[in-house]
């Protein structure tokens, strides 16, 4: 694997975007049984990269991931 195609699949596994089923279950990035160990311990570390800087140019502190699953648990409410 070149440096060009490991970066790439860090940056698609640190990514907060997942596709869901149709059941609503949300999919592992495929990206991420493509990288080794330490490819999968540098997704997760630019993860929370991104998570930070997400949710500081948030206006309510949230990132899209956690106003998603808030957005999931109102929506289950009867």
């Amino acid at each position: 694997m070149t440096e060009e195609e490991k970066e790439a699949l860090v940056a698609a596994a640190a990514g907060a975007y997942r596709e869901s089923r149709a059941t609503g279950e949300i999919v592992w990035s495929p990206a991420f049984f493509d990288l080794d160990e330490a490819g999968r311990r540098e997704a997760y570390e630019e993860s929370l990269r991104e998570r930070r800087l997400e949710a500081s140019a948030s206006s309510d502190g949230r990132t899209g991931t956690a106003r998603a699953v808030l957005a999931r648990i109102r929506a289950a409410k009867p």
